[in-house]
């Protein structure tokens, strides 16, 4: 019996595998990726990530980071994005606004503290419509409950921001990460801690061997239902969040 002759390749499919291979080398060339993290370690005196705003509030982010969201954003197409951490409210103002684009989807921040202005800043921001805001500590089971019940039934994508300590990520991801959907993300930023020299956060509880990193890694020890997605690793070489793209799975 004569086989179907395969149908050639369209030009989507050439630029994928395109893009396929160009990822697969960058995860071999470890030279890179050393560069790429003390690029990292020589911005952090001058606060770079601090330089950078979305459409008007400071975002506090890399813009290789961000890029990488929005990618994430439109491929999963997510009902809500719940995000620990508001600060200034830029990556809320960047996540509906990708949502606004997209024409679904709403934001839902959660900080211990949203000080005033902050507060009054988004409120009063063009894409406030698709935001909503609990103050309280993302671990506090009271909150963790109203928003896995504001999750309930959705598409749902998770942004992991707040306190960078060990046990309090890992105490988010177990709050929040089982509210992920299946191919949606839980987001962990500032894993980077982890890779730089000890002791660059004198101010902070978090450090080497303290961080959202280990967080990562004893969460994952125990939660097969998600991977890193090293091709993000890959394509952002510049990030906070190395090995902190987590794809649900199953």
């Amino acid at each position: 019996m004569n086989e179907k002759p395969t149908a050639p390749a369209t030009p989507g499919e050439i630029f994928a595998a395109e893009v396929a291979g160009n990822l697969k080398g960058i995860r071999e060339d470890r030279e890179l990726q050393a560069l790429s993290t003390q690029w990292v370690l020589k911005t952090l005196p001058h606060r770079y990530s601090y330089n950078y705003s979305w459409m008007g509030r400071p975002i506090i982010q890399y813009p290789q980071d961000m890029v990488a969201m929005q990618e994430i954003l439109w491929r999963v197409q997510p009902d809500l994005i719940i995000e620990t951490g508001i600060a200034h409210g830029g990556s809320l103002v960047f996540y509906s606004s990708i949502c606004e684009l997209i024409g679904h989807g709403e934001v839902l921040g959660i900080d211990i503290d949203i000080r005033a202005h902050n507060r009054t800043a988004i409120e009063a921001h063009p894409m406030a419509r698709r935001i909503r805001m609990i103050q309280g500590s993302s671990i506090d089971p009271a909150v963790v409950a109203t928003v896995a019940a504001q999750a309930a039934g959705k598409r749902t994508l998770v942004v992991l921001d707040s306190n960078h300590t060990h046990d309090h990520v890992l105490a988010e991801l177990q709050a929040y990460a089982p509210l992920v959907s299946v191919d949606s993300y839980c987001v962990v930023f500032d894993t980077v801690v982890e890779d730089l020299p000890p002791g660059l956060y004198p101010n902070r509880p978090w450090d080497v061997g303290n961080n959202p990193k280990t967080a990562v890694k004893a969460y994952l020890a125990g939660n097969p239902d998600f991977s890193i997605d090293e091709d993000v690793d890959a394509k952002t070489l510049i990030t906070v969040a190395p090995g902190g793209y987590l794809r649900r799975i199953r």
